[in-house]
Parts: structure tokens; C-alpha cells; sequence
């Protein structure tokens, strides 16, 4: 049989609050088939995770570049500032 997701997003719930043993009984499932929904669950919070920490590496190599990209910027202007300011003393 073919649940939809909404339903075994609900199954899943449920289990968490009163737990998988009540919840089969309530739903008419399989122990199994609801053990495994959550086994399921389980494996892609962790791939959703794994792949949140990818992300966030990636933006962080990133704004290290533009950072350093930023500072090197700040120090020719300093350079520039410090150059117009010793012909304008003249």
C-alpha cells in the first residue's frame, strides 16, 4: 500500500507523542513500516544537516575572500589618502 507523505508526516508525529507501538495500533500500520518512516526521517535531517554545514563553509570561504579582497582595497586608499595629503601640505 502507498501512503502519501502527508501521512506519514502524521504517523511520524503521532509516534513522537505517544509513541510507534500505539501509534501502528491507532493507524492500523505495520510496526516495521512505521520504524522505518522514522529511520528515514532520521537519515535525511542528517543529510539535510550535512549538506546545511557544505553551504555555510562555502559562504564562509567566501566572505573571507571579499574580506580580504575589502582590506586590501581599504589599504591602497589609505596609501592614495596618505599620498594626496603630503602634495596638498606643499
Amino acid at each position: 500500500m502507498k501512503y502519501s507523505k502527508e501521512f506519514k508526516s502524521e504517523a511520524i508525529n503521532l509516534s513522537d507523542e505517544i509513541g510507534v507501538k500505539k501509534a501502528t495500533q491507532q493507524l492500523g500500520l505495520n510496526y516495521y513500516t512505521l520504524a522505518d518512516w522514522r529511520k528515514l526521517r532520521k537519515i535525511e535531517k542528517k543529510q539535510s544537516l550535512t549538506l546545511s554545514c557544505d553551504k555555510a563553509a562555502q559562504r564562509i570561504r567566501e566572505l573571507e575572500k571579499e574580506n580580504s579582497q575589502l582590506r586590501q582595497a581599504n589599504e591602497i586608499l589609505k596609501d592614495a589618502l596618505g599620498f594626496f595629503a603630503k602634495d596638498r601640505n606643499k
